[in-house]
């Protein structure tokens, strides 16, 4: 009974030790393929946009969009998403968010999309 036990014991401490090491979480920043941007913005508005791209498994699962306005009309664009450590689904796994970007001086702007390889995609933006 006690060799049971102790076998029982070290199976859990085991598994718990998978757990702990399936939870690790870092942050990584994902490409977005394309971006709807919306028309009909004044300088009252809350500008927004909808993004989407492809995250390559099922370990990843969205976190943030992390805005830089460079200056009044250059705007970067970052999507940062929480990759788990551990066993997960292997197919493409698509994504569509939108980004809230605050409120914008009227002009013309132009909406940077940083991708995690250093590669970008821009847009532009008119605010009435």
């Amino acid at each position: 009974m006690r060799n049971l036990t102790s076998v029982l014991l070290v199976a859990a401490a085991m598994v718990i030790g998978a757990s702990a090491q399936a939870m690790d979480v870092k942050e990584v920043d994902v490409s977005v393929s394309d971006v709807f941007v919306p028309g009909g913005f004044d300088t009252g508005s809350d500008v927004f946009v909808v993004e989407s791209g492809v995250f390559p498994n099922g370990c990843y699962s969205w976190k943030e969009a992390r805005v830089n306005h460079i200056s009044d009309t250059m705007h970067e664009i970052r999507s940062v998403a929480n990759v788990t450590q551990g066993m997960c689904i292997m197919v493409l796994v698509p994504f569509t968010k939108e980004v809230r970007l605050g409120q914008f001086s009227a002009g013309e702007h132009t909406l940077r999309f940083m991708n995690g390889d250093g590669t970008y995609l821009e847009k532009t933006l008119v605010v009435e």
